[in-house]
């Protein structure tokens, strides 16, 4: 207990090297900061994930199931995984390369053919949609945004599908198209188009099967166990294959993005921790004559340690404390700060025809919370070890003799 009111003594009291404060209070700004930072950045990077991962399995549903030569029996089969508990929703689509008409120009397609009536329960495309048509069955398609912009089609233009077979057999359809759809991902917006179910099987010459059916499940993050299990009960020749799979470049570079920022944002706090140091040692030195009074009056190496370390977790917590609710307070009102200097400088940073989010996408998670505090509590503790372990150290004959 007398360790912590010297402790205390010593971080509220007035010091004779104006330097040892400044350095003190220079640390639990870099602490706050170091702490603040990595809130904001982590609830930023939770929010692109989140909104990433949205749009990935909007655009590709939690799970889908192929087979080589197409699925004949597509119906039953959608109502046998509907009765399956982890399964929300089935939907039967076709996809293929097709080649687009429009305006004299030519360019080639990612084609989707999509049952709309149980599209929205399993991929969920179809609310990205703007149509000024109610449906898309008969000679009615829907285009990305990108595409429609980069080719300039309107709605209501007409455009043409084709398909070669061979260098005399080509399947052609003239369709209307009758709105667009953004989903935020250009690959998507800029390369790809929907049809209905029946024109895609007309078009793609498949008779009465499909390429696939989409799996919209109740837990889209267990989807892995749930890819197994489906798997071993289908058996070949179907093909499981999850978001993850789909995508699974992108899934793995933003895991690996958010760990590198974590990292490199540490880097901030372990500079404070530095500073903590630096102002514990040279406190030491100033406070050489009490360490040598306090060991001739029977304090041991364990209570002077008690007394530095103590003094840097002081400096530390008061730097959490700070930089964890300021950290909190800014990811919360990101969008707002982001607005005042787009104010101020005149400058957009964050334009939404890149992005294509409206705001910037903020998810604080308090796992993130607890773990950037543990971290930097360690830091700061073990940034008072040494200059702790050296005042433990002192002869108090020698700490007396030449003050």
């Amino acid at each position: 207990m007398w360790t912590f009111f010297i402790s205390r003594r010593y971080f509220f009291g007035k010091r004779k090297e104006g330097m040892i404060s400044l350095i003190s209070g220079i640390s639990v700004l870099g602490v706050a900061l170091g702490v603040a930072s990595l809130i904001v950045v982590l609830a930023i990077m939770n929010g692109f994930d989140s909104e990433v991962r949205e749009k990935i399995i909007d655009t590709y549903a939690h799970a889908i199931v192929l087979k080589d030569g197409g699925i004949e029996n597509y119906e039953s089969l959608a109502e046998n995984f509907e009765s399956m508990p982890e399964v929300k929703k089935a939907s039967p689509f076709i996809t293929g390369q097709a080649i687009l008409r429009a305006n004299e120009e030519v360019t080639g397609i990612l084609l989707k053919g999509v049952d709309e009536e149980r599209e929205p329960g399993a991929m969920s495309m179809v609310k990205f949609f703007d149509k000024t048509e109610d449906d898309l069955e008969g000679n009615r398609i829907v285009l990305g945004s990108e595409l429609m912009r980069e080719e300039g089609i309107s709605p209501g233009d007409e455009v043409e599908l084709v398909l070669p077979y061979s260098s005399t057999d080509m399947e052609k359809m003239r369709l209307q198209v009758v709105g667009s759809f953004t989903s935020g991902r250009y690959d998507y917006d800029a390369n790809m188009g929907m049809i209905g179910l029946e024109s895609a099987k007309e078009i793609f010459r498949t008779g009465k099967s499909v390429s696939g059916i989409g799996l919209k499940v109740m837990d889209e993050m267990d989807i892995n166990s749930f890819k197994v299990r489906l798997q071993s009960v289908l058996g070949y020749p179907f093909l499981v294959k999850t978001w993850m799979d789909l995508d699974k470049n992108l899934v793995t570079a933003l895991s690996i993005e958010k760990k590198m920022m974590f990292i490199i944002l540490t880097l901030i706090v372990m500079v404070a921790c530095f500073n903590i140091a630096s102002s514990l040692i040279m406190m030491v030195m100033e406070k050489t004559r009490d360490i040598g009074i306090l060991k001739a009056i029977g304090a041991n190496s364990w209570g002077v340690r008690s007394i530095f370390l103590t003094q840097g977790a002081m400096i530390g917590f008061i730097g959490i404390v700070v930089g964890t609710f300021s950290g909190v307070l800014l990811a919360q009102k990101v969008n707002e700060v982001a607005s005042f200097i787009e104010r101020i400088t005149g400058v957009q940073l964050f334009p939404s025809d890149v992005y294509y989010f409206s705001k910037i996408p903020v998810k604080i998670s308090s796992s993130d919370v607890t773990l950037v505090v543990i971290v930097a509590a360690l830091l700061t503790i073990l940034a008072g070890i040494y200059p702790a372990r050296k005042a433990s150290r002192m002869d108090p004959v020698e700490a007396i003799r030449y003050e």
